[in-house]
């Protein structure tokens, strides 16, 4: 049974024999905003401070109860949920469930949606849903899985699943490239790409599902659109009814096309694409890539490109609008609720994670965008709607951010919750002026953070932090480790790892040079924690200058391991 009533403010849904949940319309926000810069007129609450386990990304439910997806799983479960009990706008109920016997499936979360009364989510390879239960915190019974990614996945990258959902029972989910640009062997400098590239057959793209049939495999899917490299941020926008993605744009143009690109092109390009996706739309990956400044897709370096040159790029879909290069967008949500102003209706909220590979200059991103829509496409430029989550600026390193943004949800009252990997901390934002009068005098104070160093376009010799005076060892580290590694060598959670008090850098000086030589795919474990990025061979450097980096990194960053010279590292090439 369900009754509701209206109690001095409250507007209570009432749920028989298990919780209830009240929303007050007037609940402040937190006299800071929780750290957070927001438009005027907006207020933030901390919903939750930290949630061991941090995490990926949120969703909540029609009475308000924040679902979150565990960056980690523990003992505990996989996936916390969220209930405030007293309505003062912090969780003070959390909840774990899952299926905690098998951690490793369950990590590093890639999507969540609740749909139909179902509370959908994933792993990088599997998608799974739950029943809801409307008079409890936890659903209903086990976990059914809905799709398996059951392709040979040891070197793959870019596996992320994050799930959407149109009006017809249909559920779309990408399958991404399995290399950087389709290059044979994997990141050679200089090295062409296949042509045709064969990963385009069962990658690359997004496919569609049903959306309530168990135990699929892509093959019982459609392939709806290709050419799409990495997603992480897709939503289905139902004013227009087309599904949208912003696109993890390639890396490395320096590090493998140093006669082509400055350090300053590679930090800005290429464009993270925000794209239309429509049945059989075609965005050009691995060929061409587009360049958010010249505003157009130009030819890759893979297959002959120079920066500037179209050619068989005229036949692509373009995005309907590039954002600067790096800033890993990872969640995208069209704003459906009614409590702000009229200008964010049927917008598009855009969580950028922040970049790690942006050296020598400050990395960029690291918060909540926004783009106005009017009739089924951007009505007008993005904006910062919400920032100050990494803490300082410039951001220098990865690891210097304190917050870096990742989750977006919209509660049933038009709140908007945003959630961080760090710690886990997320934020429910509220709207308390008048909605009538909201216009470019709020968001003045906002378009200024765009001049911030990690936001703004950089100056290409200003915010240029390399150290001209750095010895040679440094140089070569900062050009081609840095941009993975971080400059003060703390490496990026979950992906490149940490040079600093692990075996894999002041141990075995053999196997180190192997890994630079031949590069390294694959899963490792160093101090304690997974890592899955992929480290390219560098067989294209010197003995000299392997022999220098190396040193240098077995001798900084607080390590006090022994020197590698020329000739070991000529040894160790000519045995392989």
């Amino acid at each position: 049974m369900m009754i509701n009533f209206r109690l001095s403010g409250f507007l209570c849904l009432l749920i028989a024999s298990s919780f209830f949940q009240c929303e007050n319309q007037q609940i402040s926000g937190d006299p800071d905003n929780g750290g957070l810069f927001l438009p005027d007129d907006f207020e933030a609450v901390v919903v939750v401070d930290s949630i061991k386990g941090k995490a990926r990304h949120i969703t909540v439910d029609e009475n308000g109860a924040v679902y979150v997806k565990l960056k980690y799983a523990d003992e505990q479960g996989a996936i916390a949920v969220l209930h405030d009990s007293n309505n003062d706008g912090k969780a003070d109920v959390i909840k774990k469930f899952g299926d905690t016997g098998q951690v490793g499936r369950w990590s590093l979360a890639t999507g969540m949606r609740i749909h139909n009364g179902y509370l959908y989510f994933s792993s990088e390879l599997v998608v799974y849903r739950y029943k809801l239960n409307p008079n409890s915190l936890l659903p209903e019974g086990e976990a059914e899985v809905i799709l398996t990614d059951d392709h040979e996945h040891g070197k793959h990258e870019h596996i992320a699943k994050p799930v959407s959902f149109d009006n017809e029972g249909n559920m779309y989910v990408p399958f991404g490239a399995p290399s950087n640009a389709c290059q044979e062997p994997k990141r050679t400098p200089g090295a062409p790409g296949l042509d045709p590239c064969p990963q385009l057959e069962d990658h690359a793209g997004v496919w569609r599902f049903d959306a309530n049939k168990t135990n699929q495999t892509q093959k019982d899917g459609y392939k709806y659109a290709s050419g799409i490299r990495s997603v992480v941020a897709m939503d289905w926008n139902p004013t227009d009814e087309n599904l949208y993605v912003v696109m993890h744009g390639r890396d490395d143009l320096l590090r493998l096309f140093p006669d082509i690109y400055s350090p300053w092109q590679s930090a800005m390009l290429p464009s993270e694409e925000f794209i239309r996706v429509t049945e059989g739309s075609d965005f050009g990956w691995p060929y061409c890539y587009y360049d958010q400044m010249l505003e157009k897709k130009v030819l890759a370096p893979e297959y002959g490109g120079d920066g500037q040159a179209i050619g068989r790029c005229d036949q692509y879909d373009d995005p309907i609008m590039g954002f600067p290069g790096h800033w890993a967008p990872n969640d995208l949500v069209f704003y459906r609720g009614d409590q702000f102003p009229d200008r964010y209706k049927n917008g598009a909220f855009i969580a950028f994670h922040g970049s790690t590979n942006r050296g020598p200059y400050p990395q960029s991103g690291y918060f909540i965008g926004f783009v106005p829509f009017k009739d089924g496409k951007p009505s007008g430029e993005w904006e910062v709607f919400a920032d100050g989550f990494a803490g300082v600026d410039p951001i220098v390193d990865v690891n210097d951010a304190v917050y870096r943004p990742m989750g977006i949800a919209v509660g049933p009252d038009g709140s908007l919750y945003l959630g961080e990997t760090e710690h886990g901390k997320i934020w429910r934002v509220m709207y308390k002026g008048d909605k009538n009068n909201f216009g470019k005098t709020q968001l003045a104070e906002m378009e200024k953070r765009k001049l911030l160093s990690h936001i703004r376009t950089p100056d290409k010799v200003k915010d240029n932090l390399f150290n001209d005076q750095a010895l040679t060892g440094q140089k070569t580290y900062y050009v081609y480790c840095s941009t993975c590694h971080q400059s003060d060598g703390e490496g990026a959670s979950g992906r490149f790892p940490p040079l600093i008090g692990t075996d894999w850098v002041t141990g075995d000086k053999e196997r180190l040079i192997k890994i630079v030589l031949e590069g390294m795919e694959g899963s490792i474990e160093v101090n304690g924690e997974s890592y899955s990025g992929v480290m390219p061979q560098h067989s294209f450097l010197s003995d000299e200058e392997i022999a220098e980096v190396l040193t240098y990194i077995r001798t900084n960053f607080g390590n006090e391991a022994t020197a590698v010279t020329e000739q070991e590292v000529t040894k160790v090439r000519g045995s392989l």
